[in-house]
């Protein structure tokens, strides 16, 4: 691996005028402070910018054009302060150990940072005036957060199970547990995230099953999941590579409860006797369900019967694509069809068996996870 070379006075003074370029009425909350900080930084000698010593940090392997900054620097403490409280109490189970700045000074790189530019250009001519940039965390291992340091976004679209079309999905800088949970631990028991700046346009909704691969028509540019409260934008693979800007990596340690923290702790004693048969689930779903969300339901069910995913990862991918509340109603109509609803007691037993490791609404959405665990079977 390459270590990270120093900070170029000219491309790093470039790059924070970049910053300046978007105005902070097109973004909110991370956005703007950044700017503002950025805009502030742009005004001292870039010899203040905290990153002496940084070669001799083991981090670096994550590839070239990295420079650290430190603990008390106000960029690092920002970003720092929104993982954290993004997290939830979670947070409080986590540490930061390095943030890394990308400085664009390679040839290559400073075309790319230009191309972003004059992409945003464009989309707030397309747009009014507001190309909608935000920023956003995507999050992978070590060897795949370096490849798309050198030579961009690629093969990542392949680990995110398509569940939103083909594309790379990344999550809204106020909800990193959503890129977070699926991380994998590298050697040094240290998980990584990308900060990035993207490039939204109008987006669309996306729905889970869909296998969109570009913008439904010339209005949209980008997708997401929900545009009251979104956890996903969905960069189509047609523009990965020229609307996402990768700013910052974020290398932190967390406990192992962040791991897997979707899977359902259950007590001692909960009985998971078959209540309602896959295939009656299916069933029941179409009633409600587009049939391109269907097919992939019945797709799961086969990929677990023939043992390529767990059951495990089956109910959460079910869970992902019908939701909890379609799920528990057509559960509960099963059960009150054929007189096997569930007890009072043995919902309470569930529900306080819920770890106390989330917000109030993760709790929520483990203890319906786990009353639609128990009572689906194959």
């Amino acid at each position: 691996m390459e270590h990270a070379v120093p900070v170029n006075s000219s491309s790093s003074t470039e790059f924070q005028q970049h910053s300046l370029v978007m105005s902070s009425e097109q973004s909110q909350s991370l956005n703007s402070d950044l700017e503002t900080l950025n805009h502030q930084e742009s005004m001292v000698s870039d010899g203040e910018s905290g990153v002496s010593g940084a070669t001799s940090n083991q981090f670096l392997e994550l590839g070239n054009g990295l420079v650290r900054i430190f603990e008390g620097d106000r960029v690092h403490d920002l970003i720092k302060r929104r993982f954290l409280s993004g997290l939830g109490s979670l947070g409080k189970q986590a540490t930061v150990t390095a943030i890394y700045r990308n400085t664009y000074s390679g040839i290559i790189d400073q075309a790319r940072m230009k191309s972003f530019q004059i992409l945003t250009k464009a989309m707030e001519d397309k747009c009014n005036g507001n190309a909608n940039v935000k920023f956003a965390w995507f999050g992978d291992s070590t060897d795949e957060i370096c490849k798309i340091m050198k030579h961009g976004f690629g093969s990542q679209i392949n680990n995110n199970n398509g569940l939103y079309g083909c594309g790379i999905y990344l999550s809204p800088d106020d909800s990193p547990l959503e890129s977070v949970k699926n991380l994998k631990v590298d050697k040094n028991g240290l998980r990584h995230l990308l900060l990035c700046r993207v490039i939204l346009g109008k987006p669309e909704i996306v729905h889970p099953g869909s296998d969109q691969g570009h913008p439904s028509s010339e209005e949209f540019d980008s997708g997401i999941d929900n545009l009251l409260s979104p956890k996903k934008y969905i960069v189509w693979s047609t523009h990965m590579n020229t609307r996402i800007l990768p700013e910052y990596v974020i290398s932190f340690k967390a406990s192992p409860c962040l791991k897997g923290f979707r899977r359902i702790r259950e007590p001692a004693g909960i009985p998971t006797s078959p209540w309602m048969p896959f295939p009656a689930v299916i069933t029941a779903l179409s009633k409600f369900l587009p049939p391109t969300t269907v097919g992939l339901i019945a797709k799961y069910h086969r990929d677990h019967r023939e043992k390529k995913i767990s059951r495990q990862e089956l109910i959460q991918r079910v869970r992902q694509l019908a939701g909890d509340k379609l799920l528990i109603a057509v559960i509960k109509m099963f059960s009150s069809k054929h007189r096997l609803g569930p007890s009072y007691a043995m919902q309470t037993r569930v529900q306080n068996g819920v770890r106390n490791d989330a917000n109030h609404d993760e709790r929520s959405s483990h203890s319906k996870g786990a009353w639609t665990d128990s009572f689906m079977h194959e």
